[in-house]
This record gives structure tokens, C-alpha cells and sequence, in this order.
């Protein structure tokens, strides 16, 4: 198939340039259309199959491509690790149906180096959901477009990524924390582990728990924006990379200890006591911050069942969701941490936390998991 192939812009600065690879020249067409209503973005080439974008690459400047998974002559998951190492540093966004095959495709496309993931809104669902689509192609386009340039050393485009900012300079301190890299200064006690996290969320999460490994003590409890279908395989690959079972939280079930409980897709997650004892509830709640699950219910809910007893974990993300649980996790006498600039993908949710002086630690995510580890086990000294 002959690409469809636009003059690519000057390498360095401009608007991000993406490539849009799918086997239907209709979706092509509406990614075009969605992603070129935001003067960041520029499509400079459109092609039909895995073959044809690696042709594509070596002929136009791309910093990211939006690859399906199932197409004719060679599929995404083929292609995915060429592409990667015929253009160094291109940031590359898989998208895939709504479904558990596609879900855990795009999962393994994660552990194959795969940026991000994007689902695909099918005929049978509502505007709201073609809406929200739209809007996160654009966000993750240009979050990625950023990474992109920040890997091969180029100028940003011509305006930063929502949410995103330069990296900060080294050992940069946030209001109210207590050093950047310090010895973990943990609460007395610490009976419930808590993480939030968004874009670039997955990998974050797999490289904590592969640092932190089992947690025997306590529940931990984990809300990554994503859709349902989704969440069931994030919860299968956080418990081979932690080697706790984990599973999507379903509503009543009993907390226990040394057990990770995934937020289900389209879900607010939260708990309470009952008894003596604690129980994950689950809604369907207007979602917040545009998102459902959201974290900031689930911080809440956190907050009045442990009280001061709760260690929380801001991971790399998009927007303020978050920010106002975390305040009053705080405010209950609890401990924030929360994921560097530099090495987030997007500073949203961590930069919202550390610039209101929440955090006691600002960590890099190779440090984060250390860190955790340490504090928990000074809480069971």
C-alpha cells in the first residue's frame, strides 16, 4: 500500500509530528481530523499496515505514532519493536478495542516498549465516550511528542504538553518537603499502602513494585485511570511484578493484608470499616476530574477508615486528580510522596501534590520503590 505521506516540518520545534497507522483509511481520516484540531499537532503521514510505516519512518521526521494492532501484511505487534529501533527516542501509542484480547495486547506492547495505549471507542458507545477518546488521543499525543524531543536532545513543540513542564534542575526542593532523597521519615505506623496514577501510569507502577516486591502487612490499593478490560490485565502484571496476588477490587470483599486491589475500569474504589474490620465499596459516581475511577475517592475514603495511618504514592500523570485527597490524607496526619518531573511523563497529578507543599519526599522513580520499602519497614520496627 502506497503511504499517504505529507512534507515532514523541520526537525526540532514546530508542532509534534505524528504518523497515523491503521489498516482502515476511515479511522485514519478521523485521528487525522481529531488530532489537528490542536495547532500543537501535525499528522505528516498516514499509512495502512506495520510494513508501511516502517517505510513511512525513514522518510519523515516523526516523534509519534499511533499504531493499531490488527492490520493486513504485518500487524502492530510486529512492527512495534522495528519502528522503535529504526527511529530512536519515537514515542509510539498502540491502539486497541475495547476488549480483553486488546487489552492484553496492548499490555504486552507495554513490556515490548510501547509508550502508551489508547482504546478504541466502538459503535456502541455513547458521545461522552467518543468525547473522551478524542481528548485523550490529543493529551497523550502531545505528552508523548514532549518525551519524544526530550529523548533526542530537540526543542520542544511550540508550546509545552498539558500538565507537562522542562525537567527541573537536580535536587530541586518543593514546598513543604522534607529533602528530595531523604532517609524515609515514615509515620509511626503504617497500615495501608495507597497509589494514584495516569499517563505513563503502567510502566511507573511495574517499575515500583518491582523495586518494593511483597508487601506483607497491609492492603495495598491502586487507581490508575483506565477503562475497564483494562484494569484486569494491569492487576495481572502488577502481581508478576510484585508477587502479591492482585485483582481487580470487587464491592464487599474483606481487605486484607499483603493483597493488591486494582481499581476496576469505570469504577470509583473505595473503603470503609464495617465491623471491626474494612470492606472495598465500589460506585458509579459522577466521575471526577473527568475520570471514573477517580483517586481522589478513593483518598478520601482512605483518609477516614486508617486515619494517620496511611502511606500514599502519586505517580506520574495528567491533571489535579488526586490533590484534594491528598490534602486531607495529610491534613489526618498520613505521608505523601510523590514521582520527580524528570522522570514523569506528565508532572500533573505529582506536581500538583508537591507544589502545595503536601509531600514529604520527591523522589525519581528508579527510587521510589527503595524508598517505600524502607518506610514500611521502619513503620513495623
Amino acid at each position: 500500500m502506497r503511504p499517504e505521506t505529507k512534507p515532514a516540518v523541520a526537525a526540532g520545534g514546530g508542532p509534534y509530528r505524528v504518523m497515523v497507522v491503521d489498516d482502515s483509511a476511515v479511522i485514519r481520516g478521523l485521528l487525522t481530523k481529531t488530532l489537528e484540531t490542536d495547532a500543537e499537532i501535525k499528522v505528516t503521514a498516514t499509512v495502512g499496515n506495520g510494513q508501511a510505516a516502517i517505510d513511512a519512518l525513514k522518510r519523515s521526521d516523526i516523534d509519534v505514532i499511533v499504531l493499531d494492532i490488527e492490520m493486513p501484511v504485518m500487524d502492530g505487534l510486529t512492527a512495534l519493536p522495528k519502528l522503535l529501533e529504526a527511529r530512536p527516542g519515537v514515542q509510539v501509542i498502540m491502539a486497541s478495542t475495547l476488549t480483553l484480547k486488546g487489552a492484553s495486547v496492548s499490555m504486552k506492547a507495554l513490556s515490548l516498549g510501547a509508550a502508551d495505549y489508547l482504546p478504541k471507542p466502538t459503535t456502541t458507545t455513547g458521545i461522552s465516550t467518543a468525547d473522551d477518546f478524542k481528548r485523550d488521543l490529543v493529551e497523550k499525543v502531545k505528552s508523548w511528542g514532549l518525551v519524544s524531543r526530550r529523548k533526542r536532545g530537540l526543542p520542544p513543540g511550540s508550546a509545552a504538553a498539558p500538565g507537562s513542564n522542562v525537567p527541573p534542575a537536580p535536587k530541586k526542593l518543593y514546598p513543604g518537603t522534607v529533602t528530595l532523597r531523604a532517609a524515609s521519615p515514615a509515620p509511626a505506623k503504617v497500615d495501608c499502602l495507597a497509589i494514584g496514577s495516569s499517563t505513563g501510569g503502567p510502566q511507573a507502577l511495574f517499575a515500583m513494585f518491582r523495586a518494593l516486591g511483597r508487601v506483607e502487612r497491609m492492603p495495598v490499593f491502586v487507581t490508575q485511570h483506565m477503562p475497564a478490560t483494562f484494569t484486569t490485565i494491569l492487576a495481572e502484571h502488577l502481581a508478576q511484578a510484585s508477587g502479591m496476588p492482585a485483582a481487580e477490587a470487587k464491592d464487599g470483599e474483606a481487605v486484607v493484608p499483603g493483597r493488591i486491589y486494582v481499581a476496576p475500569g469505570d469504577f470509583h474504589m473505595t473503603v470503609e470499616g464495617q465491623g471491626g474490620s474494612m470492606v472495598v465499596r465500589l460506585n458509579k459516581n459522577p466521575p471526577e476530574n473527568f475520570c471514573r475511577p477517580a483517586v481522589d475517592p478513593m483518598l478520601r475514603s482512605i483518609s477516614k477508615a486508617y486515619g494517620n495511618r496511611t502511606l500514599f504514592v502519586m505517580l506520574t500523570g495528567m491533571g489535579q486528580d488526586g490533590l484534594k485527597g491528598a490534602r486531607e490524607l495529610v491534613n489526618a496526619g498520613s505521608t505523601v510522596i510523590a514521582q520527580d518531573e524528570a522522570s514523569s511523563v506528565v508532572w500533573g497529578m505529582p506536581g500538583a501534590v508537591a507544589s502545595a507543599g503536601l509531600c514529604t519526599a520527591v523522589l525519581p522513580l528508579n527510587e521510589i520503590g527503595a524508598y517505600v520499602k524502607k518506610a514500611l519497614m521502619r513503620s513495623a520496627a
